[in-house]
């Protein structure tokens, strides 16, 4: 026994030594005591929280030679023979690898051979909603009236791929997540008896990366008892459990309640040159996230961090707002990395989401203007005030509005200069609107349905995600060159690179139906003119750098 793993030395073998399932042991201590015990039982339950130990017990506790009425005693031959694995009548079948009609046709006939040692015979059958649906209906009958010497188990971690049918006929038990502290109390218990020298916050960190799963908790235990001997340390579990312990994620949640973007892309740079495990350190800052948002929430006790993160987190909860917090832990939480463990884009994108979201909801007072020329016809409304940069210029509009769709706009047709971040707004040529209307409008009114289409192999790519994300709008076309405008230079410069560049054009080539090239420039943020001017045939000419 001495040469077993940790989770099939220590499973439990009654039903007080079961952990963290109180109303499923009750249960069937009251219905042995009672002798109602019924034919068939269905077992629910996320892996590693006791169902098939569970199912072991029952089938030591209705077979019992000194007892049969509620612990099994351990000490007869039948206790020791089932928990030994060498009972003849309990039968375990893994339902994975013996899900055919034809196992379950010599199941059938097995089930009506009287019990060779037992008082009754115990179907353990594991991972029961993997049993094809012929299966299922197979031994839906024998299920529903067996012979009275045999009983049925039946565990799974998805009860909602079992059948209705076979539902209806067991007595159904859910079996829940254990809690950190049960599991660690659980290893505490195993380290006393194995003489494993271990910190109390290493066991706990074991049981958060365990969730909820005693078995990977053992499992857990013994790879680090087996690396390291009998001495273990906090550093070590952390290097063996590949968490960061890295200080970079609580800054990153300093940085984005202080709404410090340029410290905020430092820090995650440096995260990026140093190697650190991304998929680790994002789960670290949506943990500190959390942390912060149950303390915020006034459910400080809920959380699971040490005192020295938790008094900092409080300082921060006091000037941090709810929407802010909650923005940021929707975004970080959904990022998908993927196989993408090298790249820190979609970080990123997920810090200056979080910063123009607090950008945009602060508030903007309006002046009233001091011009006089604020007082001619094509002035906007009294009380808001008119941008100086950039300058606009917009073409006329009649007053009777059927002129628009007859009358054409009247355009400079002179040379273009070259594109910089702030748009200048010039009227577009007559000769070329009609094709080009009609192509940038496509290419608009498409643009989330191009993007959703791409082909499977690019839809993780960068380029695709800084598509998606970043707030890239088709701008105007000039020639066979589509302008992209996007929110922020930094996106911009990403987006210049010559893969995103490549790809960027690809999809839109694909779409068009001839070859394009993509040029990308800076929106000039609530520009309601440049807005208004495009909207009536206007195409952007030149940008002026700020």
């Amino acid at each position: 026994m001495g040469s077993q793993v940790f989770y099939r030395k220590w499973r439990p073998q009654t039903f007080a030594e079961l952990v963290g399932q109180p109303h499923v042991t009750q249960t069937l201590l009251n219905a042995l005591k009672s002798g109602n015990i019924s034919h068939a039982y269905l077992f629910c339950g996320p892996r590693g929280t006791g169902k098939t130990s569970t199912a072991r017990i029952l089938a030591k506790a209705v077979n019992c030679l000194n007892n049969g009425k509620g612990e099994p005693c351990n000490q007869c031959d039948l206790c020791k023979a089932i928990t030994e694995d060498r009972a003849m009548d309990v039968i375990e079948i893994d339902a994975a690898s013996n899900r055919g009609i034809d196992d379950i046709r010599e199941l059938r006939e097995k089930v009506n051979y009287a019990p060779s040692q037992a008082r009754r015979k115990v179907y353990i059958i594991d991972e029961f909603h993997m049993l094809s649906r012929e299966a299922s209906n197979a031994l839906l009958k024998t299920l529903e009236e067996p012979p009275p010497h045999v009983i049925f188990v039946l565990a799974t971690t998805e009860s909602h791929k079992v059948l209705p049918t076979i539902l209806s006929r067991c007595q159904h038990f859910d079996f829940h997540r254990l809690s950190r502290t049960d599991i660690a109390a659980k290893l505490i218990e195993t380290c006393r008896i194995e003489k494993i020298n271990i910190e109390p916050q290493s066991l706990q960190l074991i049981a958060r990366s365990s969730t909820g799963s005693l078995r990977d908790a053992w499992n857990l235990l013994e790879q680090l008892a087996t690396h390291y001997g009998k001495e273990i340390n906090f550093s070590q579990v952390q290097a063996m459990l590949g968490i960061t312990g890295d200080s970079r994620a609580k800054e990153i949640v300093k940085y984005l309640i202080a709404n410090d973007l340029k410290m905020g892309m430092a820090t995650l740079n440096s995260v990026n040159i140093d190697g650190l495990d991304l998929h680790q350190f994002n789960r670290d800052v949506v943990e500190y996230l959390r942390g912060l948002l149950l303390i915020k929430t006034g459910a400080s006790d809920a959380v699971d961090l040490n005192s020295e993160d938790i008094g900092e987190l409080k300082e921060l909860a006091v000037t941090a707002s709810l929407t802010k917090v909650l923005n940021a832990i929707k975004l970080f939480g959904q990022i998908d990395l993927g196989n993408d463990n090298t790249s820190t884009l979609r970080l990123e994108l997920a810090l200056v989401e979080c910063y123009l979201s607090q950008e945009n909801q602060m508030p903007v007072t309006p002046k009233p203007e001091t011009s006089s020329k604020a007082t001619s016809k094509s002035a906007p409304s009294a009380g808001v005030q008119t941008p100086a940069k950039p300058k606009v210029s917009i073409p006329s509009v009649p007053a009777d509005t059927s002129e628009i769709k007859t009358k054409p706009i009247q355009t400079d047709q002179k040379s273009s200069p070259p594109l910089s971040e702030t748009s200048l707004v010039k009227d577009a040529p007559q000769a070329a609107a009609p094709a080009l209307s009609s192509d940038i409008e496509r290419l608009r009114s498409s643009w989330k349905q191009i993007l959703d289409g791409v082909p499977n192999n690019l839809k993780r790519t960068n380029a695709i995600a800084l598509l998606r994300s970043a707030g890239v709008k088709p701008l105007s076309i000039e020639g066979e060159t589509v302008i992209l405008s996007l929110k922020y230079t930094i996106y911009k410069d990403k987006m210049e690179k010559p893969e995103y560049q490549q790809i960027a054009e690809k999809i839109i080539s694909d779409f068009l139906g001839h070859r394009c090239k993509i040029r990308c420039v800076c929106e000039p943020e609530n520009n309601h003119l440049v807005k208004a001017a495009i909207k009536l045939g206007a195409q952007v000419t030149s940008v002026e750098e700020k």
